[in-house]
């Protein structure tokens, strides 16, 4: 029987993607429609790169443009678009030992080298912050018997998701004027509880108080955003306390400029944490830990970035969006036509016209510079300094020019 083409290494059509991707989509198709209804004989491989180019690279939000400031969604590094696609060539299953011995290795790797960061020993990758915080909430039921979930009121929705499909009561807590958590309004016994503190809110960036509060049952930090300031020796300080915490979760598809799908769970007692979430089956070699079954590896792409940049070039990184964020905000704040609120010293910046409505003034400026954001039943608008490469010469004349029409 002969072997299928389709599962060979095409280098003719594997470097007209590169050329497609270098040209941003443009191709002799230019149509970006696509069929109704599956087709019954397909149109091969070239010709499917060239139809979907278009649309895939053509009609793309590009996180790396001049003026993207909007989200926490970074741009990726060069090097993790190489070992991505060794990863789709060799479609590895972390699940398996046998199909994937260094990317179990490459994991391993980044989770040791990452975890004493943040004061703990060790834990596991997930495709996701709100994986997570499913997973350190799971554990927190099953090791420290808690019953209920306390959160601030500008946690993030997984938390409550998280709650919900672990069967906790749900406690939220209030905000300061700055949407930090107000220690005040905690319940005052936290014994049966997992206190969940937010570093880095998604709306405005915020940090809770971490240190101190230690009377919970199990104490867990959703350091989604602001988490990979731990890397950093000009702002580790603002995370002071997230060593105290039982676990914590980092996105490394957000301040670690990973791709998607790419997170960890981190854990004080990896030992214990693991052996409650580990599942084993006739068919494993290994037991199964935590939410997910099969993954891929998103370690070794991980990996291969703290390998090119290490602490050093990764910190440098992450200061200079600081950087753009710190001029961002002064820039907000000297100007009279803006209002800006509180700087949640994480890289997000939110502000508004002082006498203009914030829709308009979204309006006019650039697409990807600013997103909505709601507090307290107001409108404002939210930069996220997540882009290593924005215009900050461009996006302040945008939002000075829009502020004076």
């Amino acid at each position: 029987m002969s072997s299928d083409p389709s599962f060979e290494l095409n280098s003719e059509g594997l470097f007209r993607a590169l050329e497609l991707l270098e040209g941003r989509g443009a191709s002799r198709g230019a149509s970006t429609s696509l069929p109704k209804s599956l087709p019954h004989v397909g149109i091969g491989e070239r010709e499917a790169l060239e139809r979907l180019a278009p649309g895939v690279l053509g009609r793309a939000t590009y996180l790396d443009a001049g003026h993207a400031m909007a989200h926490m969604d970074p741009p990726t590094p060069w090097i993790t678009w190489a070992v991505a696609l060794w990863s789709a060539r060799l479609n590895q299953n972390l699940l398996h030992p046998a199909t994937a011995p260094f990317a179990r290795e490459a994991e391993a790797c980044v989770v040791e080298w990452l975890a004493p960061f943040f004061g703990m020993n060790g834990g596991h990758m997930t495709a996701g912050s709100s994986l997570a915080n499913l997973t350190a909430l799971w554990a927190a039921r099953d090791l420290r018997g808690v019953r209920k979930v306390v959160a601030s009121s500008a946690s993030h929705l997984s938390v409550r998701k998280a709650a919900r499909i672990l069967g906790l009561e749900y406690v939220e807590a209030a905000v300061d004027p700055r949407h930090r958590l107000d220690p005040a309004t905690l319940p005052g016994d936290l014994s049966d509880a997992c206190l969940v503190l937010t570093a880095g809110t998604t709306s405005v960036g915020a940090v809770d108080p971490l240190a101190g509060i230690d009377r919970a049952g199990w104490t867990h930090v959703d350091a989604a955003w602001a988490g990979p300031l731990a890397l950093s020796g000009r702002y580790r300080n603002r995370l002071s306390g997230v060593d105290q915490a039982d676990s914590v979760a980092v996105s490394a598809h957000k301040w670690l400029f990973q791709p998607k799908e790419s997170a960890l769970v981190l854990f004080r007692d990896t030992e214990a944490a693991h052996h409650t979430l580990g599942f084993g089956g006739a068919y494993l070699a290994a037991p199964n830990i935590g939410v997910q079954g099969s993954h891929g590896a998103a370690g070794t792409l991980l990996l291969a970035t703290l390998l090119a940049w290490g602490r050093e070039g990764m910190a440098a990184r992450i200061e200079h969006c600081m950087d753009n964020a710190s001029r961002l905000q002064a820039f907000i704040s000297a100007h009279p036509g803006l209002e800006g609120f509180p700087d949640g010293g994480t890289g997000v910046i939110v502000f508004r016209p002082a006498s203009r409505k914030v829709e308009a003034f979204s309006a006019a400026l650039p697409q990807g510079l600013a997103s909505p954001a709601n507090l307290n039943g107001e409108a404002w608008l939210r930069c996220v300094a997540a882009n290593p490469n924005a215009d900050m010469e461009g996006i302040l004349a945008a939002i000075d020019e829009a502020g004076r029409r």
